[in-house]
């Protein structure tokens, strides 16, 4: 009997060792106590997907799609053509059984995070993913990232957009001396912001004839202020790292405003920066010019009272 007992006991503690040990698991307590729980305030909260074999769902995302990781070789995805906020996701094997995971970055900073199972008849097909800036009274939804990428510096790309998109909804002219008007259209610098090591350009068109102006593209050079004849004429071309509301048609007689963001820099005496609208299939261009001393007397953004 007092084997019999022994036995017992032994089972007994045995079986709670294990549930102790499956209960640190469960709760994120690894190797031995080593390791802390994550709290939920620092997890962002995946979405559920599901995906067929013979159907392909399209997720929109609120801005260009920078990277895509896939769990499994059980799911693939791709950008869309000429559309780089698209990703379409499929099965590569039916009925595949294990869930699996996909992870997006878009070129906002945002990141969003699915849990991915099968489904033969998936209930969504065409989902569209919320931008981080959506007005409502939660402005910050629950997948909310600081990413940060090299080309902004310190600078997170979703406070890159938010003061993009504040720049825009304020509508300030600020300058008054810089611009184009030709052609029945205007091209005008509203308003120079500096921030963290970046420059905002805020742009405006404005067509006033009845035919529609077809952006091709806007450059930003860098060049000399006097150029000899028969001297090769030394240019620069700056990139911008983002824009807000970059346009492509300006309707007759309408107003489009876009935002701009560079690099920060300054101008040495003998050069100045030339922004340039280009007319796709036409010649109406308009060039305005900018000095370095109007580079140096960018607005302070840490005066503008940011909105959602």
């Amino acid at each position: 009997m007092k084997l019999k007992l022994k036995t017992i006991f032994f089972f007994v503690a045995l079986l709670s060792g294990a549930i102790t040990s499956n209960a640190q698991i469960n709760t994120g307590d690894l190797y031995q106590g080593m390791s802390r729980t994550i709290p939920n305030g620092r997890v962002v909260l995946p979405y559920g997907l599901s995906v067929a074999y013979e159907k392909t769902v399209h997720l929109i995302f609120p801005s260009q799609i920078r990277y895509v990781d896939l769990g499994s070789s059980n799911i693939i995805a791709g950008k869309a053509e000429d559309a780089d906020n698209v990703l379409r996701v499929k099965a590569a094997v039916r009925d595949f059984e294990t869930e699996t995971n996909l992870s997006v970055i878009c070129n906002d900073g945002s990141f969003f995070s699915f849990n991915v199972k099968y489904a033969e008849e998936p209930e969504r097909l065409n989902i569209e993913m919320q931008d981080f800036l959506y007005s409502g009274v939660n402005n910050l939804p629950t997948n909310k990232a600081d990413i940060y990428f090299k080309e902004l510096g310190n600078e997170s790309p979703v406070l890159v957009k938010l003061i993009m998109k504040t720049i825009w909804q304020n509508d300030r002219r600020e300058i008054n001396h810089i611009g184009s008007k030709k052609f029945g259209l205007q091209f005008l610098l509203r308003g120079l912001y500096s921030n963290n090591g970046l420059l905002y350009f805020h742009t405006l068109i404005k067509n006033q004839n009845q035919m529609p102006y077809q952006v091709d593209f806007v450059t930003f050079k860098v060049v000399d202020k006097k150029v000899a004849k028969r001297t090769a004429i030394q240019e620069q071309v700056l990139q911008p790292l983002r824009s807000f509301n970059e346009v492509t048609r300006i309707g007759g007689y309408q107003t489009q405003r876009s935002v701009f963001v560079l690099e920060q820099f300054t101008l040495p005496d003998d050069k100045q920066l030339e922004v340039t609208l280009f007319e796709q299939n036409g010649g109406r261009h308009q060039t305005f010019v900018v000095e370095n001393e109007d580079l140096i007397r960018a607005k302070d953004i840490d005066n503008l009272k940011l909105k959602f």
